[in-house]
């Protein structure tokens, strides 16, 4: 395979008919850093039908052009007709890499699209880079249980494949070009070889407290935490400093806090103002998915890893902590 006859960086525009998923305006954002490296364009790729206010959010992210794909098949999200849709279109454009935001729909299609056209994905990276000696996209994410950070390359294929998790990147848009070409694909999908069927949709119910990945402030429980009872001391104070708590995943499977508040590259990416992690070890995968702009750790053990990436290190009981903290803020108040 001749590397040098794949050209531009695509990024999928996943949307539910009204509104641009935040993944894809992350991507654009930071694939617009790796485009101006490399010299190639970043093209947006947008299957069904969204309203103009939402395709000028993706213009305003620095996109120098848009395929925008009609046809039968995307009226909801299915496998099949994803998968055929990003087959057909590597074949006839020849993109050097397309990334797909992590989501449940990207990590079903991705992978499967990546196979069909036979080159390599990568999922769940927490940073890329574009090597200009190579030419190849370096997909760097935890691996072996988060001991070590992976670097994953594709060197002989094309395109270039990837997933990255909601929340990895900043959306940050560095505004529009003056010229946009936009091109329209008709791609139909026989709707017969769709093998699911949307009988009913039901919204979940949303839950303000469940939602860290906009949370000013985390107080985040590692697996350090005594028992369930000791958690009322964590809730305190998250609200003293208004904000809200989260944990790492051992808490989830102890079955004490649910896998919405679980931080970490198998959970929420979150960039907090402050971040104060009690009784956490500092496993990679965690704190891959922690960018604050304050990190303050609390472990009893003075050489835990968790220490190398805080700005405050705390060493003592974290339930003394907790409380000296609490007692701190109510003295503040009154």
């Amino acid at each position: 395979m001749d590397k040098t006859n794949y050209k531009h960086m695509w990024v999928y525009v996943e949307h539910d008919g009204t509104v641009v998923h935040p993944v894809s305006l992350e991507l654009c954002c930071e694939v617009r850093k790796l485009c101006d490296q490399s010299g190639d364009k970043l093209i947006a790729v947008i299957a069904g039908e969204i309203p103009n206010t939402e395709v000028d959010k993706i213009r305003d992210c620095g996109v120098d052009g848009i395929i925008d794909v009609s046809g039968t098949g995307y009226e909801r999200y299915n496998t099949e007709a994803y998968t055929n849709l990003f087959a057909e279109l590597c074949v006839k454009y020849k993109p050097s890499a397309v990334f797909v935001g992590g989501t449940t729909n990207g990590r079903d299609f991705a992978p499967r699209f990546a196979a069909r056209i036979e080159t390599g994905c990568t999922s769940d990276a927490t940073e890329v880079v574009y090597n200009p000696e190579t030419t190849d996209i370096e997909f760097i994410e935890p691996a072996s249980g988060g001991k070590i950070m992976a670097v994953i390359t594709i060197p002989t294929l094309r395109p270039q494949v990837g997933t990255i998790r909601p929340g990895t990147f900043k959306y940050i848009p560095k505004g529009r070009k003056a010229v946009i070409e936009e091109v329209h694909e008709t791609i139909d999908f026989p709707l017969e070889e769709i093998r699911t069927k949307l009988l009913s949709h039901e919204q979940a119910a949303y839950d303000p407290e469940m939602d860290i990945a906009n949370a000013e402030v985390i107080i985040c429980v590692g697996d350090g935490l005594s028992d369930e009872r000791a958690l009322s001391r964590y809730r305190e104070l998250a609200k003293l400093l208004g904000g809200k708590i989260a944990c790492t995943r051992p808490l989830y499977d102890r079955e004490i806090l649910s896998y919405k508040l679980q931080v970490g590259q198998s959970g929420v990416m979150i960039k907090p103002k402050l971040y104060i992690g009690f009784g956490i070890s500092g496993a990679v995968n965690h704190v891959a998915g922690v960018d604050a702009e304050k990190f303050i750790a609390v472990n009893k053990d003075p050489d835990a890893p968790i220490f190398h990436y805080s700005d405050y290190s705390i060493v003592g009981d974290m339930d003394e902590v907790c409380d000296v903290m609490i007692e701190a803020l109510k003295a503040k108040a009154v």
